[in-house]
């Protein structure tokens, strides 16, 4: 079962908490409109990506008023008598519809009553006027058109960044509807098509152009906050990239050198493109310091024909967003994701590696989705996923430096470092709230106590009793941890061991072993206790002998105490009996002369365990207090692997 499967309820509940709340503190930034510069810096790169590989539209020519035109003509702006000239030669051309991006509200003479003649002989001519509105002020259109279908407005919007993203289509202006040039040129074009416009079936609010609906631009579209949606807007798509429309000077138009071919059945945009005049404009694929890559207005009404003839004509949509609703879901499953991230990686070095990887990976569905036409946004799930990962990765990290400083303090001292290493890999299944979980398990319990103790300890001032117990204590305690034991209690003179604690076995095997491993621990602090004695022999103090109880059973482990002081322990009638082995009246265990001074106690349950490893003599059956059955006690007299050492070079240890 993977790490993340064993988790506690708790934690995995906390840590889906932190990220919801992550991914609503993200999205509380975001109300603030602060992270709009960087989405839609995304949505630039993504528009950069994606858009311009079909090159220019062939339905769309472009007449350019050049700076050599300019100063061919000698002055700004060209004359009405110009004007009247190249659009009746485009006109003899055939096209489907002619934009004029050029203001005609006052006249330019000469050539003021043909500019007339011409604007009302030809419906396909569409001239333009500016709505204006706040500081920015209004054009009038051509007076003789005013108030005809051969006027739109060429009003383009431009976003706080200064880079162009929306297109507007109508406009109210006082109690009638303005269309946009590209929109009326679009319509022109179509009706030789057999298409017009329509209302969406579903939504009559929605336009329909052919199979598809332009779908209308709200505020929160996208990575847009609170943005002006007046109007009927739509996010231009730039499909055809940086590319603009073919493009012919007016000179070339004036001199004869356009086919004929260039300009039949297209939309014709008459417009300027020179220097000195300022209309030039920046669109995903500039920036406000990238001057060299900025078009001209009449370019970028170019870029909304085009997209207005693709939806029309190849059921291309336009760029579709989520509702605001599924943008918030989007940022709080990736919040959420990203909590489990934190919870799986535990360490800062993974949450980096599982974070870049996750990015990745968002970058990717979102792009793929930019390809199928949906803009998601990448910004606020991206942070989202990021700061929970780090929030809960954090939490984590301490809530198990918490785990770890508990299952040290009850564990470090007691234990081997494998032992210690082990219960923490494993502390999913070992902890719960906290603190140990109390859990039923197999184990071989030890218990050891000196004898001799009270006798030696009237002897001695309280400093030198202490050092000489701790030199016995520390020996011995030092042999349980080596054989993989868990020191349970000290009491003064005495230790309780547990072998096959805290993690529990699978297997009669490992419950064998345990056994064996306390057996083999007991005979080797009968050897540290003979070495111990011979030295403090030689140095004049007193020598002790040791009693020894084990016995294997179930028991209860767990821990007792407040959270302050806390005690890993274990309960039972195994601990029971093991301690009455160890206590068992030396009557009924006759110690013969020369034989050792330790006394190894075990009964049947432990017995079976160990097969033929052990040395063991009989005692017999017996009673102990607290229990109604006899035990079958043996005592352990060595390893059968090793000659059983005797007493004869060691004093025999005092009573108790």
């Amino acid at each position: 079962m993977s790490t993340l499967l064993k988790l506690s309820q708790s934690l995995v509940t906390v840590s889906i908490l932190a990220g919801v709340l992550g991914a609503l503190s993200i999205l509380g930034i975001r109300s603030t409109a602060i992270l709009e510069p960087v989405e839609l810096t995304v949505y630039d790169w993504l528009i950069q990506s994606h858009r311009g590989s079909e090159g220019a539209d062939p339905r769309i020519v472009l007449i350019a008023v050049t700076e050599q035109d300019i100063l061919r003509q000698g002055r700004w702006p060209i004359t009405d008598a110009i004007l009247a000239e190249a659009l009746e030669r485009l006109m003899q051309f055939q096209p489907r519809a002619i934009g004029v991006d050029i203001y005609r509200d006052i006249p330019v003479d000469p050539g003021h009553t043909d500019l007339n003649r011409v604007f009302a002989e030809h419906p396909q001519i569409i001239t333009v006027t500016k709505l204006g509105g706040g500081t920015v002020a209004g054009i009038p259109p051509p007076p003789a058109l005013a108030g005809t279908e051969q006027v739109a407005f060429n009003d383009i919007l431009i976003d706080s960044d200064g880079i162009v993203r929306r297109g507007l289509l109508f406009q109210e202006a006082g109690e009638q509807t303005a269309y946009a040039f590209a929109l009326r040129l679009a319509f022109l074009f179509l009706a030789e098509e057999g298409v017009g416009a329509q209302p969406d079936p579903d939504d009559p609010e929605q336009l329909r152009l052919g199979p598809t609906t332009l779908r209308r631009f709200g505020p929160y579209d996208g990575g847009y906050i609170r943005a002006d949606a007046g109007g009927y807007q739509i996010l231009v798509d730039f499909y055809r990239g940086h590319s603009q429309p073919r493009s012919f000077s007016l000179t070339d138009l004036l001199t004869g050198q356009v086919p004929p071919e260039a300009i039949r059945n297209k939309i014709v945009l008459f417009g300027v493109t020179a220097e000195s005049v300022p209309d030039l404009f920046h669109t995903p694929f500039s920036s406000g310091n990238d001057t060299g890559r900025m078009i001209p207005g009449v370019a970028v009404h170019a870029h909304i024909i085009s997209q207005f003839l693709g939806a029309a004509l190849e059921g291309r949509r336009p760029i579709a967003t989520p509702n605001e609703s599924l943008e918030w879901l989007w940022t709080i499953l990736w919040g959420v994701v990203g909590a489990v991230l934190g919870v799986w990686t535990r360490s800062p070095w993974r949450l980096a590696l599982g974070s870049a990887g996750g990015l990745f990976i968002l970058g990717a569905v979102v792009a793929v989705a930019f390809d199928q036409g949906w803009w998601i946004p990448l910004v606020p799930p991206s942070l989202a996923w990021v700061l929970s990962g780090s929030i809960v990765t954090i939490w984590v990290l301490s809530h198990e430096r918490k785990e770890r400083a508990l299952l040290m303090h009850l564990f470090s001292k007691h234990v081997s470092g494998e032992v210690a290493e082990a219960v923490w890999r494993q502390r999913e299944q070992f902890l719960q709230d906290g603190r140990p979980r109390s859990q039923q398990l197999i184990a071989t319990v030890f218990f050891s106590d000196f004898k001799g103790y009270t006798a030696a300890s009237e002897k001695m001032t309280p400093e030198a009793l202490m050092q000489w117990v701790n030199a016995y204590l520390d020996v011995m305690a030092g042999l349980v941890i080596k054989h993989g034991g868990v020191i349970d209690d000290y009491a003064g003179d005495s230790i309780k061991a547990n072998f096959g604690v805290p993690l529990p076995r699978n297997s009669e095997e490992e419950i064998a072993q345990d056994a064996v491993n306390a057996v083999t621990c007991a005979l080797d602090m009968e050897k540290a206790m003979h070495r111990l004695n011979f030295r403090h022999q030689q140095d004049g103090l007193a020598t002790v002998g040791m009693r020894i109880g084990i016995h294997t059973g179930p028991v209860v482990a767990g821990s007792v105490g407040t959270s302050e002081r806390l005690k890993y322990t274990t309960v039972g009638d195994a601990v029971n009996t093991a301690a009455r082995l160890e206590s068992l009246d030396r009557d009924l265990v006759q110690e013969a002369p020369g034989r050792r001074s330790c006394r190894i106690l075990i009964e049947e349950s432990t017995k079976r365990y160990l097969e033929d490893r052990f040395v063991l003599d009989r005692i017999g059956e017996v009673s102990v207090k607290g229990k109604e059955q006899t035990l079958m006690v043996y005592r352990v007299m060595g390893d059968a692997r090793e000659e059983t050492p005797t007493q004869e070079s060691f004093p025999q240890a005092p009573s108790r």
